[in-house]
Order: C-alpha cells, then structure tokens, then sequence
C-alpha cells in the first residue's frame, strides 16, 4: 500500500485524487492533506480519509478548522500558513505527494517533498515552468522520482514507456483550443470572464480555465515539457484537438507516432502517476471510438493566441524570463477574473513584463532569484495595469 500526501485537496486536481483513494483503498492510504481556504471541504476529507497531519493556507481558518474536526479521532496535527502547507509536505512516511496546488504556491512545498526523498506526482506545472533549473537538480540529488500527473505531460511518459533512450523526435501537445477557439478575432475584444470560463470539455479551476482560452496552459506546457523530456522547443510543437481524446503524441526517430488516447478525465493520469510502473483496474467507462466519432486537427490561430508564442520566447530566453513569464500571467489572469482588465490585456500585460525584465534576466538562477522574479513580476502587472495603453505589442523573439 503506497502512502501518498496531497496538496490541494479542495480544488479539482485534488477531490479527483480524493476519488482514486476512496476507489482504491487497498492500493493508497493518505498520510497528510493540505487546503487553501475551504473549511467545510477540507473538514469533510479529514473525517472520511483520517489524514496524521492536516494544514490550511488561510491562517484566519485555523480555529474554525480545529472546531470542525474536534471530535475526529484520531485528531490530525493542525499547521496553517504557507509555513504549514511546507511541512505537510515533507511530512511522515509518504512516499509520494500529488501537488495540486494552483500556481506559483506550489514551488516551495514541492522542494520541501524532493528534499524529504518523496516521490512528486506533479499536477502544477508552474513549480517546473518558474523554477525548473533549481527543481531538476534537486530531483537527481535526492534520487526521487518526477511523474507527470497532468494529462498531455502523462500522455508523453506513457507514450515512451519503452522507447529506447534518444529514441524521441518531436512532441506534440494536443489542445481543445478552450472556449474561444470557434470565435473569429474580431469578437475577442468583447470576451467576458463567464464567456472564457465555459471550456468545452473539461471541468477546471478558473485560472486554468482562463489559461486554456488564451491557449498559455498550452505555451506553459512547452515549457514543462522542455524540462520534463529533455527536447528542444523547435521540437516541441503544439496541435488544435477539438475532441481532447488524444491528450498527446510523440515521433520517435523513425517517424512512428505513439499516442494515448481516452475520455477527458484527469483521474486517468493522475492514477497512473500514482500506481506506475503498475495499472490498477478501474470500473470508469472504457474509450469507445464509434461514440467518440471522429477526431480532428487544426493549426492553432496566432492571432487568436498571442500567449503561445509568448511562452515559447520566453522558454528560449531561458533564466528567469519564464518565471517573470509564468507570474505575469497569474497576476493578469487574476487581474481579469476581478474583471480590472480585459482579456485582450492578458497577453499585453504579460509581453510588456517580459521585456522590461531582460535588462534584470539571471541566466542561471538560483531559488533567491526566482522567488524575487515571481514577487517582481506581479508588483509589475499591476502598476501596468493602471496605465494599459493601446500600444502594439513588441516582440520576444
């Protein structure tokens, strides 16, 4: 029986990991649980999974917290804070934690697991996409393992299972193409926030949802993949799927393609980063093609998704730059969710951030250096929030 920690328990990531133990108690038993500021959520998995240590981000809930769960036996150990999410991550005996927390937050609890020798079943992209040169080395210094939890980067390491080594050409990551992705250009200028947050296939938190509309949960993606896999970004290329059965591809050197396919449900890769090498039987339906009908493809719109070729410029850039990238687009998302900008301004809040910071770019950072990069960034899009102008945009490249 692995014994797992789960950060992000309330949100979507986190109740479809909540869903695999339940249906597999045999096979998983929770160790320690973590939660932004949903009381009653994370009040109700404490009594069902009886997690050793519980934390809450949202130090003013801590007493509410404890009053909810007083009478659960055993009592869990209560922490709170970021502080709290950090030791419940390098905590006890788990052999491995799923990082389900949203964003930047991630980064700090996920280096506290490497360095408590804790496998990552990673779901936040950012921890990789920011701090990727720092993460990478700490992963081979503690010996742990590294297993894509989200569903195009599970996609891939399940499509190599068994390729040889330098056996991998190119990537393709597939995309929906998010909720704009039938509208012509011309409407996105009138987008609201209940327009971009009806994605068409999958159920998601809000910033993803956004990120999907701009198409950057694809260009951070690249970037993931990048670190992940080891290609370069010329080989790393990004396809239109309508249908989101096929959550990605890859070309060996013989030109073969290898995909996986299956239904939209993220309890798929997060299963297999939780059981691999193994696979666990499951009752969920079973892909039938007939019903899923045809499968189609389509070159992404660079005038619909300016994002996209931000992120490659700033994966190309390298250093810092993707961290700036990365907290830029938190902040303008979060900007545009309180409906203080527009949506077109996300990719204009972003691109003008990334070129102020080349005269600051670290080309080798270290944590220090990211960290001030994520808290510089964020300060940046809100002072360029308040002055936004209909300047073109300028270029990365």
């Amino acid at each position: 029986m692995k014994a797992i920690t789960l950060l992000g328990s309330t949100g979507s990531i986190g109740t479809q990991t909540l869903d695999i133990l339940q249906q597999h108690p045999e096979a998983f038993r929770l160790v320690g649980i973590a939660a932004g500021r949903n009381v009653d959520l994370l009040a109700q998995q404490v009594r069902q999974f009886h997690p050793q240590i519980v934390a809450i981000c949202d130090q003013t809930q801590t007493a509410a917290l404890k009053a909810a769960i007083a009478d659960v036996d055993p009592q869990p150990i209560v922490v709170a804070g970021e502080a709290g999410v950090v030791e419940v991550a390098r905590y006890g005996d788990a052999e491995a934690v799923v990082t389900g927390i949203v964003g930047c937050a991630g980064l700090l609890p996920t280096l506290a697991a490497i360095e408590a020798g804790k496998d990552i079943a990673l779901a936040n992209k950012e921890t990789l996409i920011a701090a990727g040169p720092v993460v990478l080395p700490l992963v081979e210094r503690h010996g742990v393992k590294l297993l894509p939890a989200d569903s195009e980067h599970s996609a891939i390491f399940q499509c190599l299972q068994g390729v040889p080594e330098g056996g991998l050409r190119r990537i393709l990551l597939t995309a929906s193409g998010g909720a704009f992705r039938d509208w012509p250009v011309e409407r996105l200028p009138q987008v609201t926030v209940a327009d971009a947050l009806k994605h068409p296939n999958w159920s998601m938190g809000r910033k993803i949802t956004i990120d999907s509309a701009t198409l950057m949960n694809k260009g951070l993606e690249v970037i993931e993949a990048h670190y992940l896999f080891g290609l370069d970004y010329d080989h790393i290329d990004i396809v239109i799927h309508p249908q989101s059965i096929i959550h990605s591809l890859i070309e060996v050197q013989d030109t073969s393609m290898l995909a996986q396919l299956g239904w939209p449900d993220m309890r798929l890769p997060l299963l297999y980063a939780l059981s691999w090498p193994e696979r666990l039987y499951t009752d969920w339906e079973p892909l039938d093609l007939v019903k899923a009908g045809s499968l189609t493809f389509r070159e992404p719109d660079h005038a619909k998704y300016p994002c996209m070729e931000l992120a490659y410029a700033a994966g190309r850039v390298g250093g810092t730059m993707t961290a700036v990238l990365n907290a830029a687009n938190e902040q303008a998302v979060s900007l545009f969710i309180e409906e203080q900008v527009q949506f077109l301004d996300i990719p204009r809040l972003i691109e003008q951030i990334c070129e102020r910071h080349r005269a600051d770019l670290r080309c080798q950072p270290r944590l220090e250096d990211i960290l001030w990069a994520d808290s510089w960034a964020r300060e940046q899009v809100v002072v360029a929030s308040q002055s936004l102008t209909a300047s073109t945009y300028v270029s990365l490249a």
